[in-house]
């Protein structure tokens, strides 16, 4: 007798278990199912981003450093330009013209619409720029960096760091419907980031209790059929 009250205390508390996580694992499966549909190389807009023409041969000239210690200095081109691009040992960036080793501006609208085009592989038009602050960045770009945001007509986005020119990111409507259910996956609508806070430890871990109650509840379901009387059902009154 108590073995039975025992375990429909089990049975009731791996119902209500069931409905608690319920929601859970449906969000998990169907972000899951969505994001596996897509290749990844797809998802990052690969087939967007088109590929630098080779420059033509030239002596490059050394970048004026400003006397600050430099951590990298990376030979590249926007454009069709060769240019330098410097970090320094401070967090600082700037860029500098290949051919003279002159310093340049920060990137204007222009220009990083130019830079934008020459960037983009896709045949839509370009229908505009916008400039955003560091600590305005849009959540889909990652990083606190001064950009330019150019949108094509295709619901592209292509952002162009103000300070070096550099192609930041490249990002499409599939992106972000990808990087919306991987915020539902991992319960972090917010940042998208954050793959160990509690509410999605926690619902992972009833889940998993919820799992292990119902196989050890399983044998004890077999056993009561099998040992219910013949023409009885199991757990009722009448006859079958």
């Amino acid at each position: 007798m108590a073995f039975r009250l025992r375990r429909r205390v089990v049975m009731r508390w791996h119902v209500w278990l069931g409905w608690l996580v319920g929601v859970p694992l449906l969000l998990w499966t169907a972000s899951g199912l969505f994001m596996a549909s897509f290749p990844i190389d797809e998802v990052r807009g690969e087939h967007l981003k088109a590929h630098a023409p080779a420059l033509p041969g030239f002596r490059p000239v050394a970048p004026y450093l400003e006397g600050r210690p430099v951590q990298t200095l990376t030979l590249s081109q926007q454009a069709g330009t060769p240019i330098w691009l410097i970090d320094y040992a401070d967090g600082g960036q700037r860029r500098a013209d290949a051919r003279t080793g002159a310093l340049l501006p920060a990137v204007s609208a222009s220009e990083a619409a130019l830079i934008a085009r020459a960037a983009f592989a896709g045949t839509a038009e370009l229908q505009g720029v916008t400039r955003f602050a560091p600590e305005d960045a849009p959540l889909e770009l990652r990083r606190p960096r001064p950009s330019w945001q150019a949108r094509f007509a295709d619901d592209t986005h292509v952002y162009i760091d103000e300070e070096t020119g550099a192609v930041l990111a490249t990002r499409s409507a599939l992106w972000r419907a990808f990087d919306f259910m991987w915020g539902l996956h991992i319960m972090d609508l917010q940042e998208r980031e954050d793959t160990h806070h509690p509410i999605l430890v926690g619902f992972a871990a009833l889940a998993v209790i919820s799992i292990l109650i119902g196989i050890c509840l399983l044998p004890l379901r077999r056993a009561k059929g099998r040992s219910a009387p013949q023409g009885v059902r199991p757990g009722g009154k009448g006859q079958a």
